[in-house]
């Protein structure tokens, strides 16, 4: 069984600014495509660098994944993260920086949410009901697009890639995900998520402005399957958090 690599904040804090901007692939994910549309896609950097990937569901909360807040066991300071909001080049997006002292993990699943001053954005709709095994699902973010050193082709333009929802006992998922557990698992159909887009969105394929947030993306092993946290099974969380 190839052995699931968990998406790392380590390996973003790691990357250089210069290296991400120059590079420009015309693919997008690992084999996935570039975006064209993900208005409540949000950036995240640490110390003005890309680090992880995140999902706007209100105007002032931003879900991402809890191990994006993490550095060597230590959290990492609020002064230190920002967020590029509004545009699907991050380059061109607006700058919004957490409140501080306002973030709050669950204590289920490897989900942060993180206030920010109000933003003009479209936020996501969160899902309400549980995945299915065969559901076809997106999953969107800023990372890597290539396999080895991941902080050479880091995308400074939104990307994608097409899974399909599997069982939670499916064997490619063993050690990962479990029925009842807070995650699900997916395999590859078209591109696979790696280093970057840790936290980023998981939503149903619908018509634009119709689509769910289904999952938050917290790691794969760039090859054949992923892992998100559920959102359905964190509503009361999200929605006790969100409305303080």
């Amino acid at each position: 069984m190839v052995r699931r690599v968990r998406v790392l904040l380590l390996t973003a804090l790691l990357l250089v600014m210069g290296a991400v901007m120059s590079a420009a692939p015309a693919s997008a994910v690992i084999g996935g495509s570039k975006s064209t549309y993900g208005p409540w896609a949000v950036r995240m950097l640490v110390d003005g660098k890309p680090a992880c990937t995140g999902t706007a569901v209100t105007r002032q909360w931003i879900i991402s994944a809890s191990h994006c807040f993490f550095e060597q066991g230590q959290p990492v300071a609020d002064k230190r993260i920002s967020f590029r909001v509004g545009n699907l080049d991050m380059r061109k997006g607006a700058t919004v920086h957490p409140v501080p002292g306002r973030r709050a993990g669950s204590a289920h699943a490897d989900m942060m949410l993180i206030k920010v001053p109000p933003m003009k954005v479209r936020t996501a709709r969160l899902a309400t009901a549980p995945v299915q095994p065969g559901q076809a699902v997106r999953q969107y973010g800023w990372g890597a697009t290539c396999t080895g050193d991941e902080n050479t082709c880091q995308s400074p333009v939104l990307k994608q890639s097409d899974l399909r929802v599997v069982r939670p006992d499916d064997p490619r998922c063993d050690g990962h995900t479990a029925p009842g557990g807070s995650d699900f698992c997916m395999e590859k159909v078209s591109g696979i998520p790696a280093g970057g887009d840790s936290g980023g969105p998981v939503m149903s394929i619908a018509p634009h402005g119709t689509e769910t947030l289904l999952g938050v993306f917290d790691g794969s092993d760039r090859e054949k399957t992923a892992e998100a946290g559920e959102i359905s099974q964190q509503l009361a969380w999200i929605h006790s958090v969100t409305r303080r």
